[in-house]
């Protein structure tokens, strides 16, 4: 997903992977590599679209960096890895690790929470690749005595690298008039590697409910570079401003199970995305604090894929899977396939004497 802008020079090519792309190569090319290397042309002059995965509750920051500290514990780490499009063309891998430390403030019940989110992305046969490293502070403001109810404010921001290997690629420049010439200049003009301030905010509330206030829900929203940073190897293209509108509940089924429903509205530009779906989760062993719970379930996004997810807790890890099952115009020249995921949770208390275990009231879900 790339906002192309218009190419006022030679096109840049894609070969070894996908095959040279240029108007004498067209006629024989298969859909595979005319997919694959169309999405790299994209990404290299372009306002890029985020990054994004089927397994979106497991990257809390990367929805809303107020979402951070959202959770039953006093440190969380979380993990998780895609790689998508090995059908048709060499697979963009991409990962994830963000981690998390609430602590309470002052005599009442307001949190803090310090996160960072550290993200990387590697694309096709150019090894276009791109690294996020992202400090998060979220402030958790608590509304009632009664119940748990917080509204939190939360502000993620830091350095994004970007790089290619100039090397693997080729130009219409480099088509000698009978075949490629690897040792014509490209003619391009754009640099091959380049580094920007990226910053994101967000709001969010969380609260519970239900006669033992089991019942858990949150919403928020986030605005997405916001400074608007430059973001293209030709240095011409700002970072298109992304909103996120999030969603989650979590309810009670019987003292063994419970269902959890998250989705996410995503608007950057012209593009839209929605993503939503629900887990049903079954304790294996004790009701209150079991140490095994399974859940399954499945999330839509929407015109783009189906993607059934399963999970284990072994306390105090879990680990999920994913597949997304393309159902978009692209399922043709994929075959149907589309990305696998794989997650790993890490969530504890801390032996201290302020532990949120300790707490009475703290922001969870």
């Amino acid at each position: 997903m790339h906002k192309q802008a218009p190419m006022k020079r030679n096109e840049v090519l894609v070969n070894r992977g996908c095959g040279n792309i240029g108007q004498e190569a067209l006629p024989g090319m298969s859909i595979k590599r005319l997919l694959g290397a169309i999405a790299l042309l994209l990404g290299l002059n372009s306002s890029a679209q985020d990054l994004h995965f089927s397994q979106f509750f497991e990257a809390p920051l990367l929805r809303n960096p107020s979402l951070a500290g959202i959770f039953a514990g006093d440190f969380r780490a979380q993990m998780v890895y895609r790689n998508q499009w090995a059908s048709v063309t060499t697979p963009y891998q991409t990962a994830s690790l963000n981690s998390e430390y609430k602590f309470p403030v002052g005599r009442g019940n307001d949190f803090m929470t310090a996160g960072l989110q550290i993200l990387w992305d590697k694309a096709g046969t150019i090894a276009l690749s791109t690294t996020h490293l992202l400090p998060a502070i979220n402030y958790h403001k608590s509304l009632s005595d009664e119940h748990n109810s917080y509204l939190s404010l939360g502000f993620m921001g830091g350095l994004v690298q970007r790089t290619l290997d100039r090397s693997k690629l080729t130009t219409n420049n480099q088509f000698d008039g009978f075949a490629y010439n690897g040792s014509l200049p490209d003619g391009e003009n754009f640099v091959n590697n380049y580094t920007f301030f990226d910053a994101s905010v967000g709001m969010s509330y969380n609260a519970s409910f239900g006669p033992k206030e089991e019942n858990n829900y949150f919403l928020g929203v986030a605005y997405h570079h916001f400074n608007k940073p430059i973001n293209s190897f030709y240095q011409t293209l700002n970072h298109i401003p992304k909103w996120v509108v999030s969603g989650g509940l979590k309810l009670n089924v019987s003292d063994l199970s419970y269902m959890t429903i998250q989705g996410d509205y995503s608007r950057q530009g012209p593009f839209r995305e929605i993503i939503a779906g629900a887990m049903y989760s079954y304790k294996l062993d004790d009701d209150e604090k079991p140490q095994y719970v399974i859940h399954g379930g499945a999330y839509l996004r929407w015109d783009d894929a189906f993607i059934p997810v399963v999970k284990l807790d072994y306390l105090p890890f879990s680990i999920a899977f994913s597949y997304d099952v393309n159902v978009s115009q692209l399922r043709t020249g994929s075959q149907g396939r589309g990305g696998f995921e794989f997650s790993v949770t890490y969530i504890t208390f801390f032996d201290r004497d302020n532990s949120t275990r300790d707490k009475v009231r703290c922001p969870k879900f």
